[in-house]
């Protein structure tokens, strides 16, 4: 039994450290190199004695680091990111709509539009890169949509559950209602983010705008698998009014 706890305790840490080496990987991605062992350290909330120590594993097991303590890192070839070959329009086209979503979306979606990039840099060949670092687009809005005060991540996160959730919203003229809905989609238009939803309470295809809601909650009840047949049904609806 305590040779099993061994092998168990022992395939724990082993994980645990891949899982920290991938994390050291993205941060290097993510940060204007060289970038120092002190700003990694504290970016992932070790010492820097494990940086410099994951950094030697990560080298071992292929990755083209360049630099040193007290000067900074380079990472020069990534091992887990393979070359991609995009078209000069293709690297705009990628770079363009993720500084997009950036721009326009709820925080941890614009994180994980950052992260998509650091990726997508580390994965080009050295000729292609320079297309990504200086693209000549760029994503910006001069006008500030309505604040959004419920979390937004949430609603993503009901949808791809498909569960249904309880709303409290605010409509056009003042008045308050309570129901349930089925989020089906987020859409981002040029004045405010609108919920596509089935709404239980009308039985039909609502949209709700997202800064008029004022309470949102994940229920038990799931629509599974409905959500891509009735989004399908809905944006037809949509596309007809």
């Amino acid at each position: 039994m305590d040779e099993y706890r061994f092998l168990i305790t022992e395939f724990e840490d082993s994980m645990s450290k891949a899982i920290r080496l991938q994390q050291l990987l993205q941060e290097i991605r993510l940060h204007t190199p060289p970038v120092t062992a002190d700003t990694l350290a504290a970016a992932m909330a070790v010492s820097e004695r494990t940086i410099y120590r994951d950094i030697q594993t990560l080298r071992a097991s292929g990755a083209v680091i360049e630099g040193e303590a007290g000067y900074g890192f380079t990472l020069i070839e990534d091992p887990a990111m393979p070359p991609q070959v995009f078209k000069r329009e293709e690297i705009e086209a990628l770079v363009l709509g993720l500084r997009e979503v950036q721009a326009v979306a709820d925080p941890a979606l614009a994180k994980a539009a950052e992260h998509a990039l650091a990726k997508l840099h580390a994965s080009l060949p050295p000729r292609l890169k320079g297309y990504l670092k200086h693209s000549v687009l760029h994503a910006k809005r001069f006008s500030a949509r309505p604040v959004i005060t419920v979390d937004v991540s949430q609603l993503r996160e009901a949808a791809w559950l498909e569960r249904a959730i309880d709303i409290s919203y605010i409509d056009a003229k003042g008045a308050t209602s309570s129901r349930r809905i089925y989020p089906l989609s987020i859409v981002y238009m040029d004045e405010a983010l609108v919920l596509v939803a089935h709404c239980c309470l009308r039985k039909e295809t609502r949209v709700f705008r997202l800064d008029r809601l004022q309470h949102v909650e994940i229920s038990n009840e799931s629509f599974h698998p409905k959500r891509v047949p009735m989004l399908a049904k809905a944006m037809k609806e949509l596309m007809k009014g």
